[in-house]
């Protein structure tokens, strides 16, 4: 398969597979490096190149040589529908302005498309805002399931004492709604603005003593569009207020959790300034043919 040329963002940068051993073992080292902070997991170099010859994918993202970024996918079967399953996708930190986080996935869908498959499944934490961006907003993936402490307890250091929550998504590589959010077909600042204020809170924030907020209640939806906050910068949270990362954890999945059993889908997510404050929101639509209360989609 011949290398992607990107375009935009992350322009002067190559996308392809990886091919080499040494290739394989320098993204061994990027996932290792990520595990439990921007990646859940690493992927052995013997198992990637096993991956990439037996149905999966491996693929990189170049700076000339250097590998900035990669990402690894495999089949997934759920007793229905063949998928793929993405395991982590990395960048390392002095390329995540460049877009290479996004044109990873964007060759990947490129990949799977050529494989004759329609879907890509992944989670990510829900209460990482850059996560949330790249997956719902950027890439029109849509989070059908939550799943409360996934991965159990870990032991590194930004994940320890704190529950491994994780959201499921499904992006649909070959819909319409996905062609035109990759494409870069975005809601503008005012619409974005104009939903948050016509919208109800599922998690009631207030500013602590640092400036960073904190949730003080979880709100029941009731019928009406909603959004649910999370931090707009975890880190800064683990940094400044750490005894807040449980509220946080809590109130979350208690209102995603609660948004999923009333059927509601979240079809967004954005970055709403808002007297000189960044704050981040899931955005979520009541399903039209929301009848009662339906069994949670949640582990």
């Amino acid at each position: 398969m011949p290398a992607s040329r990107a375009t935009g963002p992350g322009h002067g940068f190559r996308f392809r597979r990886l091919e080499k051993p040494e290739e394989f073992r320098h993204a061994e080292e990027l996932l290792r490096s990520a595990a439990g902070v921007d990646g859940d997991l690493y992927v052995p170099a013997p198992l990637q190149r096993s991956l990439q010859d037996n149905g999966g994918l491996v693929l990189g993202g170049f700076a000339d040589i250097y590998l900035a970024g990669c990402a690894i996918s495999t089949i997934g079967w759920d007793g229905a529908a063949l998928y793929h399953h993405s395991l982590a996708t990395v960048v390392r930190p002095e390329y995540r302005n460049h877009g290479i986080g996004f044109r990873l996935k964007a060759f990947q869908r490129d990949e799977v498309l050529a494989l004759g498959l329609s879907e890509i499944r992944w989670v990510f934490d829900p209460l990482a805002s850059r996560a949330a961006s790249l997956s719902v907003r950027r890439l029109g993936a849509a989070p059908d399931r939550y799943l409360p402490h996934y991965y159990g307890q870990l032991a590194d250091d930004a994940n320890r004492g704190i529950e491994t929550d994780r959201v499921r998504v499904r992006w649909s590589i070959a819909s319409p709604g996905v062609e035109s959010r990759v494409g870069g077909s975005l809601p503008t600042t005012e619409e974005v603005t104009e939903r948050w204020t016509r919208s109800v809170a599922l998690v009631e924030t207030e500013p602590g003593e640092s400036g960073l907020r904190a949730p003080t209640a979880v709100v029941d939806p009731d019928g009406r569009p909603a959004h649910l906050e999370i931090p707009f910068d975890l880190d800064l949270v683990r940094q400044h207020e750490p005894s807040s990362l449980p509220r946080w954890r809590h109130a979350v999945r208690d209102a995603f959790r609660a948004a999923f059993d009333s059927r509601y889908t979240v079809d967004d997510f954005a970055v709403v300034s808002a007297a000189h404050e960044r704050r981040s929101f899931y955005f979520l639509s009541p399903s039209p043919s929301a009848d009662g209360p339906s069994r949670a989609p949640s582990a």
